[in-house]
């Protein structure tokens, strides 16, 4: 199943670039599957995560999700997907309000794609300075508030051995980009 939603990812982002680097999409999906992969998570989990962003960027759906992977990486999928038609403010508050009482494997896909984000933002503003805010839908201060955000509700609720290493990574990248 892995394979399959890895060459779908890369079939649905074929003519995806990412915002600043312009590297091909599909770079990001594939990481956050190792991230994930590496923390020790199911088959199911490693799938949603290269189909994480599927159908909020590509004219796939749920319906397709589904029928292609089965219910539980649907569920995942539509645990991390944003409705792209409320503002920028409102997706990520819904995101945030989520995180709290999301289940464990929800959490570490939102996280999972939160960090592999922040670390290329991280090497943006390396190479480019604070210009790179202008790529965005919000700013720095909105980042900020969001990312804080993230980072108080992803451990709401979990117990410490389903906390992968990579939740005080993603803290220590918040805490550098937004110090």
């Amino acid at each position: 199943m892995i394979k399959q939603a890895k060459a779908f990812a890369k079939k649905a982002h074929a003519n995806h670039k990412r915002k600043i680097s312009k590297e091909p999409y599909i770079t990001h999906p594939i990481r956050v599957a190792e991230r994930l992969e590496k923390a020790g998570c199911s088959e199911d989990v490693i799938a949603a995560a290269y189909l994480h962003d599927v159908v909020e960027d590509t004219p796939y759906t749920m319906a397709d999700i589904t029928e292609r992977f089965g219910d539980r990486v649907a569920d995942l999928v539509a645990g991390h997907t944003e409705d792209k038609s409320k503002s920028w403010q409102e997706r990520k508050q819904h995101t945030i309000d989520h995180l709290e009482h999301a289940e464990p494997d929800i959490k570490k896909l939102i996280v999972a794609d939160r960090l592999d984000n922040l670390l290329d933002l991280q090497k943006d503003l390396t190479q480019y300075g604070d210009d790179v805010w202008g790529f965005f839908n919000a700013g720095y201060q909105e980042q900020k508030w969001y990312n804080e955000a993230i980072v108080k509700q992803m451990y709401q609720h979990m117990v410490d051995e389903d906390i992968p290493e990579f939740f005080s990574e993603f803290e220590d990248v918040v805490n550098s980009i937004f110090d």
